[in-house]
């Protein structure tokens, strides 16, 4: 893939950063609210601005701050955003005017090898006038005069960011097939607050992308990452997808948190192939089968990873418990791949990314007609379907209507009145006889029209 020009956005918090990379990507994908503080990780999102492209990077306030604190970490995230970047935005609020803090992040910048571009925002109406005559004095040029909320001034900043990013525009590519088999793998990791989850994206990549520490719930928004796994049989694209952690909902009362599990929850929807990340020191509670089941409704392949493997006390018989009680908690689907992880360390992490490549490769499977229907006619004949109230249920074929989920009709006559016991016999031998494995498989019926029935 060839690379896109990065684009970050700095500044103190509550300028406006969130709302511009918003605008930039064309969709909300970043959590915005009047409260500071709200982004801490990097969040990226391709942008295309009246023909340019590029890659927008949204990072956190900038805040002096001690770096062992979270928002000294979080300042280190935004360092290396902007020395990574290709040109940076320095946004301030027009309305609030010039404050020490922009003054101090001014200085920074000047001694960053990185082209900034300043940007006065929330310009709307009269009221941020004196704001931008005193964004003039921070040394870099007469700033974009914008409104990231209403989209005013998007040609000027087209025309700031032309002479950096034109020279570095891509050549165009052939679209990629995602349902090839060498389509970058959609991954989301999710579980509960403090399970490891940034920790394992950063052992993953090799350095300190997400923002980690002892305090749960540091993680806010959902945050994808490309990234390039070295597996047996050479490189592999995988899109990374780091989510907040998800608490039981009664335990949700705050704002942003209820914002941050929503966006959880849509990266599931993104994903292909879902971790669930357990903490092997409290083994599996019910809110883990909560959010897998969540996950398998939604019909995406489903990897459990136990994860502080390297401090588990008593390994082989938690791994066998687990792996019991996933069975009897998660009975709609049998046998889902459980593995032993540390992020600390990265055991396990080549066996995890293989098992979810397979997993994939199971979840987009495609079974031809002729071979389904002889498989439907051995399972109708060890087990015939029964016949309520004397009358015989016909089932005639089964094809395959979708894949990812794999979606399969079965045609028949009164298939209404087929018990659910036996739609499960048929799913479970889909996926035990098919090669399916323990992908959700919907099984829609449909009876034929009766040209007597009016």
């Amino acid at each position: 893939m060839s690379r896109l020009p990065t684009v970050a956005i700095v500044g103190r918090p509550n300028v406006g950063k969130s709302t511009l990379f918003n605008r930039l990507v064309g969709k909300k994908l970043a959590l915005v609210d009047d409260r500071p503080g709200v982004t801490r990780d990097r969040r990226e999102g391709d942008a295309h601005l009246l023909g340019l492209d590029f890659r927008v990077i949204d990072t956190a306030g900038y805040e002096d701050e001690d770096p062992d604190t979270l928002p000294g970490r979080m300042r280190q995230q935004t360092q290396a955003a902007v020395d990574a970047a290709d040109v940076a935005l320095f946004v301030v609020d027009a309305r609030a005017g010039v404050v020490p803090l922009d003054e101090e992040i001014a200085r920074w910048l000047r001694g960053a090898d990185t082209p900034i571009v300043l940007m006065a925002n929330k310009a709307e109406g009269r009221a941020g006038e004196s704001g931008v005559y005193e964004a003039m004095a921070l040394g870099f040029g007469d700033p974009v005069v914008f409104s990231a909320e209403h989209g005013e001034g998007i040609v000027e900043l087209f025309e700031a960011l032309l002479p950096h990013l034109d020279p570095l525009q891509p050549e165009p590519e052939e679209p990629i097939d995602i349902e090839s088999p060498d389509a970058p793998l959609k991954l989301a990791i999710v579980g509960r607050p403090n399970a490891g989850k940034s920790t394992l994206v950063n052992r993953m990549l090799g350095e300190d992308r997400m923002i980690t520490g002892p305090e749960a719930g540091i993680t806010r928004d959902s945050i994808a990452i490309d990234w390039t796994w070295e597996g047996p049989d050479g490189p592999r694209q995988v899109r990374l997808i780091d989510t907040a952690g998800m608490r039981k909902r009664a335990k949700v009362q705050d704002k942003l948190e209820k914002l941050s599990v929503a966006d959880a929850l849509h990266a599931v929807d993104f994903a292909e192939v879902v971790v669930l990340l357990l903490d092997a020191t409290l083994g599996l509670e019910a809110q883990d089968l909560r959010i897998a089941d969540r996950v398998l409704e939604e019909g995406r392949a489903l990897v459990i990873a136990l994860n502080k493997w390297d401090v588990a006390e008593n390994a082989s018989s938690l791994f066998n418990g687990v792996k019991k009680a996933l069975d009897e908690g998660l009975a709609q689907v049998k046998g889902v791949p459980l593995l032993a992880v540390s992020a600390a360390t990265g055991k396990g992490i080549d066996q995890l990314i293989g098992a979810a490549f397979e997993t994939r490769e199971a979840w987009s499977r495609r079974v031809g007609t002729g071979e389904l229907n002889r498989w439907f006619e051995r399972a109708i004949e060890a087990n015939p379907p029964p016949a309520p109230g004397g009358k015989r249920i016909k089932l005639r074929y089964l094809t395959q209507a979708k894949t990812r989920p794999p979606g399969f009709v079965l045609f028949g006559t009164r298939v209404d009145e087929l018990p659910m016991s036996y739609q499960r016999y048929l799913i479970n031998g889909i996926r035990r006889e098919l090669g399916f494995g323990a992908v959700p498989v919907r099984l829609m019926l449909r009876a034929p029209k009766n040209p007597f029935g009016k």
